[in-house]
């Protein structure tokens, strides 16, 4: 809009010249701003308020601009003077506001995002304003009629209430975060932290439910990883495996990924593919101890001796040998019918053995034979 010469004379300018050129410098930064040159209306601004200091309409959009701009500091001292020329103008103590939340002063900023709520009851932006200044300052609960009213003034805000979500989570309120999350099935990204919040929280069949509905709409690693945690938790191994068995495909380099899968088909029984994934990982990784340890526990069980005594040998080598592994060695050589041996290391498990009673006596009726034995050479 143009300011009359009326206007401008009103503010203190005698002289039609000084009139003149102050008219000519706000019209064109005026006509700059709405045409979306802001930096070009930056100087014109500047130069209105040389020639006028005190004219409101110049400091109310020269602040605008410079926030647009992303350059609060300047604007405040011009929003704050636009505020305390016309105190029952929504704009000012509106952009007041937003300068000083900006700034990071939120406790400054809240009386201004009042004062623009007093004058706009039906201001969506000021009261959403006004509840992200409180989150910032810990107050959500303070904060949750603010974020409420808003949307339900404007429905396009309601997805600020993500924002809300995510600070009670930050701060450990899962069961209001969830709450929050809830209201946004459609959003994959949220029902996928109400998915992985239950499964934090031992909800694992609203977990299940939630990621279900995520990996089907974004089957991502991460989503499909999180699914499959929820289905071991609840024993739902094939379904687990199956998933596992895709993530493994994908990230055939990613040791922890491969390990977890092997569990899974260890805990199945499924003997030959768990040595084969655990045998994978040692590849991947050849100084795990661990993955060393569960391949010679399956080589064990699927009765191929002689490479299980090599897996141990692997462990032992790499310092993790424990009196677990003692007594597998035992068996592995027992089995394998060297039996002055496994005599030994039944000896040395029945030496450190402590809290075995079951393996102390198996160890305990073998030694026994193979000293019978071994006393009749």
């Amino acid at each position: 809009m143009r300011i009359g010469l009326t206007l401008l004379l009103t503010a203190g300018l005698a002289l039609a010249q000084d009139t003149t050129e102050v008219e000519k410098h706000f019209d064109l930064a005026l006509q700059l701003s709405i045409d979306g040159k802001d930096a070009e209306a930056i100087p014109e601004y500047r130069k209105v308020l040389e020639l006028m200091p005190d004219l409101y309409e110049a400091h109310i959009n020269f602040g605008q601009v410079l926030l647009r701009s992303k350059n609060p500091t300047e604007a405040l001292p011009h929003l704050k003077r636009a505020h305390e020329q016309k105190p029952t103008e929504f704009r000012p103590a509106y952009y007041l506001a937003e300068a000083l939340f900006d700034l990071g002063q939120f406790a400054d900023s809240i009386p201004a995002y009042t004062a623009a709520v007093e004058i706009d009851a039906k201001s969506a932006v000021a009261e959403l304003g006004w509840g992200r200044a409180l989150v910032r300052l810990d107050r959500r609960s303070e904060a949750t009629p603010h974020y409420r009213k808003a949307a339900a003034l404007d429905p396009g805000l309601k997805s600020f209430l993500l924002e809300l979500a995510q600070a009670h989570e930050d701060k450990g309120e899962t069961e209001t975060a969830i709450a929050l999350y809830r209201e946004f099935p459609e959003n994959p990204a949220a029902t996928e932290r109400v998915g992985l919040l239950s499964l934090r929280g031992g909800q694992d069949k609203d977990a299940i439910a939630a990621l279900e509905s995520v990996v089907k709409a974004s089957p991502s690693p991460g989503n499909r990883l999180a699914l499959a945690q929820a289905y071991v938790r609840q024993k739902d191994f094939p379904k687990a495996e199956i998933l596992l068995a895709q993530l493994t495909t994908a990230e055939s380099q990613n040791f922890d990924l491969r390990m977890f899968y092997a569990r899974i088909l260890r805990d199945q029984r499924k003997i030959k593919e768990a040595a084969q994934q655990f045998y994978e990982s040692t590849k991947l990784r050849p100084t795990a101890a661990d993955a060393w340890s569960e391949f010679a526990g399956m080589l064990i069980l699927d009765e191929q001796f002689p490479q299980a005594l090599s897996a141990l040998d692997k462990v032992k080598e790499l310092g993790a040998e424990t009196v677990g592994h003692v007594f597998f060695r035992a068996t592995t050589l027992d089995h394998l019918n060297r039996r002055k041996e496994a005599l030994e290391y039944y000896q040395r498990f029945l030496d450190q053995s402590k809290t075995n009673p079951d393996q102390e006596f198996q160890a305990r009726q073998r030694a026994r034979i193979l000293e019978r034995e071994l006393g009749k050479r």
